[in-house]
Order: C-alpha cells, then sequence, then structure tokens
C-alpha cells in the first residue's frame, strides 16, 4: 500500500530535521565543558577556542567538497557515514587526556559536520512535495537552534548525575549511535535516489548560469558571505564563552550561566517562527534584518555593561537571540533574490561557508578577550558583529532593490 503525500512528507522531514538537530548538537561538543577542561588539563580559554577553529575550519573546507561527493553516491550514504564519524569524535573526546585528544575529537566531529547542508537539501527537495516544502525548509532551521540549545542542558545533566565529563561526552556518542540507528531503519524516507517528482522546475530554478563561476563576481554574493561571517562571530562568542563571562561579571555559577545558550537558542527558535510571517508583509528585508539584530545589539551591549543585575542579566543575555531568530527567515530571503539565476546552489555554498569561517576566527579571538580578563569585551564584541552584519545586509538590499529597478526598466 502506498504511503499518503502528506505522511510521506511530514516522515522525510522529521528524519532530516533530527540529523540536521544531531549535527548542531555536535558543534556543542565540547564548548559546554571548557571549564573542565581548564579545571582539568590547565589549558587556557584561548587554547579551546582552538578546537571550535579546527572544527570549523575542517568543516567549511570540507561542505564545500561534499556537493561533489553527494551528487556522485547520493545523500543517504553520506549522511550515513557523517553520524557514524559523530560517534567516533565522541569516543575519541571521551578518552582525551588532554588537548590533543580533544583536538583530534573536533577535526572528526568537523567531518561529520562538513556535508549536512548539502545532504539535507538535496533529500528535502528531492523527496517533499512542493507545498510542503517551505514548510521543510523552516522545520530545519528551528531543528538545527533546538539542538544547539539542547547540547549544554544535556552534557551538564549528565555531568552533575555521574560527576564525570567523560561520561556526558559518552552520551552524546550514544545519542548519535541511536540517530544513525533510525536512520537506517527509516532509509527509504530519506533515498535521494527514489525522487518525489513535483512538477517542473521554475523557470529561475532551470536558468542556465553565464559560467560556473560567474556568480563569484558578484558583489552581492560577498556581501551575504560577510553578513554570514559577522553575524556568525555573535554566534560563536555566545555559544562558547557567554557562559563563563556572566560567571565573572555577575559571580553566578557556572552550572546556571551555561544554560544561556539553551535560552539564547531556544528564542532563535521562537523568533525563527514569527519570522517567517515579516518575509510575506511586504517590507523591505533589509530593513527587517537591521531592525531585529539592532534589538539584539542593544540587548547584548546591555549585558556588557553590567549595571544589570544578576539574574535579569542572564535573561537578557538569553533574549537576545529573539532578535537574531527573527532576521533567520528574512536572511534566507534576501540571500535567495541575491543569487543569480542557475546559481542558487553555489551561491548558498559559498554563503554558508562564510558560517564556519565566522566561528573559526572568532573563537580564539573571543577566547583570548576572556583569558586577559575582559569578560564584558564577549558581549561588547558579539553587539560589533551584529552591527557589522547589519551593514552587510543593508548593501545586499540596496544591490537588490537597484538590480529590481533595472529590471523594471
Amino acid at each position: 500500500m502506498q504511503e499518503e503525500p502528506a505522511r510521506r512528507d511530514i516522515r522525510t522531514i522529521g528524519l532530516v530535521g533530527l540529523a540536521h538537530g544531531t549535527s548542531h548538537f555536535f558543534h556543542m561538543l565540547l564548548p559546554p565543558l571548557f571549564p573542565l577542561f581548564v579545571r582539568d588539563f590547565g589549558v587556557s580559554y584561548a587554547e579551546l577556542g582552538l578546537l571550535v577553529t579546527a572544527f570549523f575550519v575542517v568543516s567549511g573546507v570540507g561542505q564545500a567538497l561534499a556537493g561533489f561527493l553527494v551528487d556522485r553516491v547520493g545523500a543517504r550514504p553520506v549522511l550515513l557515514a557523517a553520524l557514524a564519524c559523530f560517534v567516533a569524535a565522541a569516543a575519541v573526546a571521551a578518552s582525551a587526556q588532554g588537548f590533543n585528544g580533544l583536538l583530534a575529537a573536533a577535526v572528526i566531529a568537523g567531518i561529520g559536520n562538513s556535508p549536512f547542508h548539502p545532504v539535507d537539501f538535496t533529500i528535502l527537495n528531492k523527496r517533499v512535495s512542493s507545498p510542503r516544502l517551505g514548510h521543510a525548509f523552516s522545520v530545519h532551521g528551528i531543528s538545527g537552534n533546538l539542538g544547539w540549545a539542547v547540547a549544554p542542558m544535556f552534557q551538564l545533566g549528565i555531568v552533575g548525575l555521574t560527576g564525570s565529563w567523560r561520561w556526558a561526552l559518552l552520551a552524546c556518542g550514544a545519542w548519535a549511535l541511536l540517530v544513525l540507528g533510525l536512520m537506517l531503519w527509516q532509509r527509504d524516507a530519506i533515498d535521494d535516489r527514489s525522487p518525489v517528482v513535483r512538477g517542473p522546475a521554475s523557470a529561475r530554478e532551470g536558468a542556465p548560469p553565464a559560467g560556473a563561476f560567474s556568480f563569484l563576481r558578484l558583489p552581492s554574493v560577498w556581501l551575504c558571505f560577510l553578513f554570514f561571517l559577522f553575524s556568525t562571530c555573535t554566534l560563536s562568542a555566545i555559544q562558547s564563552f557567554a557562559g563563563p563571562a556572566l560567571a565573572k561579571m555577575y559571580a553566578l555559577p557556572i552550572a546556571t550561566t551555561a544554560y544561556v545558550v539553551t535560552g539564547y537558542m531556544i528564542a532563535g527558535a521562537l523568533g525563527m517562527v514569527a519570522g517567517g510571517f515579516l518575509t510575506h508583509r511586504g517590507l523591505r528585508l533589509e530593513q527587517v534584518i537591521g531592525l531585529c539584530l539592532a534589538a539584539s545589539a542593544c540587548l547584548m551591549a546591555l549585558v556588557g555593561s553590567g549595571v544589570l543585575p544578576a539574574t535579569l542579566a542572564l535573561w537578557v543575555a538569553a533574549l537576545s537571540g529573539l532578535g537574531v531568530g527573527l532576521a533567520g527567515p528574512s536572511r534566507d530571503m534576501l540571500i535567495r533574490r541575491a543569487s543569480p539565476p542557475g546559481a542558487t546552489g553555489r551561491v548558498y555554498g559559498t554563503v554558508y561557508s562564510g558560517l564556519d569561517l565566522g566561528f573559526a576566527l572568532a573563537s580564539p579571538l573571543f577566547g583570548a578577550i576572556l583569558d586577559r580578563g575582559h569578560a564584558d569585551g564577549v558581549f561588547y564584541g558579539a553587539a560589533l558583529s551584529l552591527a557589522l552584519g547589519i551593514g552587510a545586509a543593508s548593501l545586499v538590499g540596496l544591490g537588490v532593490a537597484m538590480s529590481g529597478r533595472r529590471v523594471a526598466a
């Protein structure tokens, strides 16, 4: 008996969302445990920031190559291999005896993380019918935020129960193994070699590009890249160092401040849900992005000022994720509008590499700021990064508007 289209789509969307959430969960394999590594291994926060750099350098380079691999062998086997890398990374991290062991785990996890965007979007585009494709992309984005949000809570909960960060890392590996088993069981729902026919492609999607690499000459592509880079610097600061910074500034226990990442990601996910409606209000996308990110930047600067009561500072830091989440759908739509016909996939691949580079550059920088005793610099730097992102988005929006007027003329 043939499966109903709606049920089939929901199954595929759910599995891809779970896989994407797991990849974001493994972005946070090591950062929530940084204070414990400092205690046990005597390393600095700047050194630990290099672990994040290694992860995202490997992931960024791998992401550019993974698209070719997915096209050659299919998305499903690449997805299964990526999840297996996460299992291995958790096992290596759990057995680490110092910085080098953690570095090896970060590299293996980066390899596992690298193919998720080409894998996920290939499966969704080939397996999900057109009426539900927009919802599929929304679930994909929100699941990533939830993966980021759950990781610190999950790991610190295991540490609290067992007293050992090694058990927390082994539990992360068990989670990846469980997801891998589910993907194998439901492998027919993520089989991109048996696509669901959704009708002819749009004219925009089917238009041939002027040249395979001609899109690299477009200023809008690099402005979108810079927007991702700057906004990701903010995310890196919050994910890796907001907890220790709040602990130093407001004399809060690490066990409490670590949950600011969870709050930030949950607020971001709620913002994404609401932000999807803003893209259909006829508003200028760059204005939506600018207002939302400016609000988040102000909240981060307020936390950095040190004038708030301790508990309120924790809540305000988490709430700053709402504005970033609200801007997310408008950001993705703006990048889509800036993409030339026939080059959407390559543009998104290039732009998303700005995310990896942002993580790679920002982590050691913010780690060094914290090592030098400038905990407030974590929040001021995050606010400045958002301000630079607003500038890049404004220039992209201006370019798109000018292009639209030339076409209309």
